[in-house]
């Protein structure tokens, strides 16, 4: 653990505190909005706020309010690029005065562990959605986001596999997940003509209901389970059920092909739509009554579960990685404040049965439980919320040894 060296007085609260986040970029993305946003909850707290990154459409919006942008290429594995940065940011933090330093990938952590040494400035860094390879020499730069004063890791399951391999004191971490764009997927943003057009283009006839099936083609991402859970929906007696595959399906043709396939076999073929990556997936979500995500494997973040509960859709999800903790089910949670079901990868028959059980509710049923689950990607998932949890882990540290 390194430790911020008390050499010059530091403030004990937001106010008047100077904020430095590296970033890999402003881009118009969940992550640019994030560090935005945050950018925006320390101005209003009365910290100065500075962001350093490559640049991007955000830029505007960041200096809009006030923040400050220093042009920084951080997302880097190069040794002479990680040593340029930390030069540059060891004049900047003295000469800013930087009070707390937030690096938010391996490379910007390994130049500003230089940068700061011996610096009376706090460190915070933000592991990844997925626990890094091993292998060195990546491991050594990877380390380097475990040696933080205050480590934020993405979920809990990454939390326990950091615990493990670094030997981190549970009190250094905390769990905030990663932001999705709230207000993009969101009931009142999604207009019923982009709902309606999309229906007509996947010849979906109006009394059907729809099982959106997000994700990738891909082995892991578990398409295969889908397709056999839909067998036993049907064979139960429902042909009311339209089942959409949404999602790229040109890199792994042999095996989007055998899901087809898998299709045909089964005699649901005329009840599946294959439509390949949506350019909308917040209207294709609201086109759905329940949105699948039926991974075998860990994926690499859990954003497709936070993205349909934003949308008011019912999840389920499988039992692999951070996607248990992105939805509110049994036994976890009461009965009452459930906004998904999640199971077991693999198993055709518990898929069926949940999805089942979401086509099951009346309409007044799966309204509530639509309701409570934009209710809670709002509080869980918003960059406004993601923004405010990590302003607190910055004044946690300002005001640990006060």
């Amino acid at each position: 653990m390194r430790v911020a060296q008390p050499n010059r007085a530091k403030p004990r609260s937001l106010a008047g505190a100077t904020i430095l986040q590296i970033v890999p970029a402003l881009s118009d993305d969940p992550a640019g909005h994030a560090a935005v946003e945050i950018a925006l909850a320390l101005m209003q707290s009365g910290a100065r706020a500075i962001v350093a990154g490559d640049g991007g459409p955000l830029v505007g919006e960041l200096r809009a309010f006030g923040g400050e942008w220093m042009p920084l290429a951080n997302d880097t594995w190069n040794p002479l690029r990680i040593r340029k940065n930390a030069a540059r940011l060891a004049h900047l933090v003295a000469a800013e005065r930087i009070d707390i330093v937030h690096a938010q990938s391996a490379g910007a952590a390994w130049s500003a562990l230089q940068a700061v040494h011996r610096q009376p400035v706090f460190l915070v860094t933000s592991f990844a959605d997925r626990m890094p390879s091993g292998r060195w020499p990546l491991s050594m730069l990877n380390a380097s986001l475990a040696r933080g004063d205050r480590i934020i890791a993405p979920s809990s399951y990454v939390s326990m596999a950091m615990l493990e391999r670094y030997r981190i004191a549970p009190e250094r971490i905390t769990v905030i997940p990663r932001a999705v764009d709230t207000a993009t997927f969101s009931p009142a943003a999604i207009s019923g003509e982009r709902i309606a057009a999309l229906r007509r283009v996947w010849g979906l006839l109006p009394e059907m209901r729809v099982v959106l099936v997000a994700g990738r083609m891909a082995a892991h991402n578990g398409q295969m389970s889908a397709i056999d859970a839909a067998r036993l929906i049907v064979a139960r007696g429902r042909r009311d059920v339209a089942f959409v595959f949404a999602g790229e399906d040109r890199l792994h043709l042999r095996y989007a092909a055998s899901v087809r396939k898998r299709a045909r076999v089964h005699a649901i073929d005329t009840l599946c739509r294959f439509v390949g990556h949506v350019a909308d997936m917040p209207a294709a979500m609201a086109v759905a009554d329940v949105v699948v995500v039926p991974a075998l494997q860990t994926p690499l973040t859990g954003r497709l579960v936070a993205e349909a509960q934003a949308v008011g859709r019912a999840v389920v999800t499988t039992a692999v990685g951070m996607l248990p903790e992105n939805v509110l089910a049994p036994p976890r949670m009461r009965e009452d404040l459930r906004t998904g079901w999640v199971v077991r990868p693999g198993q055709p028959g518990e898929l069926a049965g949940a999805v089942s059980a979401a086509l099951a509710h009346n309409p007044t049923a799966a309204e509530a439980l639509g309701a409570r689950a934009r209710q809670f990607a709002e509080f869980m998932f918003s960059p406004q919320s993601v923004a405010e949890a990590i302003r607190g882990v910055y004044t946690s540290l300002l005001s640990r040894d006060s």
